[in-house]
């Protein structure tokens, strides 16, 4: 059942229910959740086209626009963005597959602002892209892949974690352990 020498951009991990998972010390490239066999992969320079594709339609569906809502200057961007920061493990992305079928996906990116008393290195971690099919919602694959981002930033020494929630998502993002911030403001971009 368990191959071997798989690369170490696969984890395992055990959810008995939504609400636990436990990373384990060992890579196995299987996640057993509800009866079913998930894979959960870190994204690398080959996985491009698929990133790129998810983020099109995570923007489609956060922002209510049709499948036929043309964006290439956003896809040209984000693959641009993809090839760059992979690279330099400033975003760091996982991928959901049962089978050969991608059913979800999650990003982190990395980025160093000035140094605060609250946050002596200045770097911080912005969750985005997180994306589960329809059809496999409810199933604790985003709670899953949300913890294997974060256990990437703590692996990075990050401890300021922040993302934007869609009504949708943020249910979610509160029971893992998110709270509203109440300190940031953002200048319109009718402002500028």
């Amino acid at each position: 059942m368990w191959e071997t020498g798989m690369e170490s951009r696969f984890y395992h991990c055990c959810l008995n229910t939504a609400d636990y998972w436990e990373e384990r010390n060992f890579i196995i490239p299987y996640v057993q959740i509800m009866n079913m066999n998930f894979v959960y992969k870190r994204a690398g320079m080959e996985d491009i086209e698929l990133l790129v594709k998810t983020r099109i339609e995570v923007l489609r569906a956060a922002n209510c626009l049709s499948d036929s809502a043309e964006m290439p200057l956003v896809e040209q961007q984000s693959r641009e963005y993809y090839e760059e920061c992979l690279r330099a493990e400033t975003h760091i992305a996982y991928l959901v597959f049962d089978g050969e079928k991608f059913i979800g996906a999650g990003g982190v990116s990395f980025f160093r602002v000035m140094p605060t008393y609250h946050n002596p290195t200045g770097w911080k971690a912005y969750i985005m892209n997180m994306y589960t099919n329809p059809n496999y919602r409810r199933k604790g694959i985003a709670y899953h892949t949300l913890g294997l981002l974060i256990e990437e930033a703590k692996k990075k020494g990050v401890k300021h974690i922040s993302l934007e929630a869609t009504d949708m998502g943020r249910l979610l993002y509160e029971r893992y352990g998110f709270v509203r911030m109440k300190d940031e403001m953002e200048l319109p971009e009718s402002c500028l």
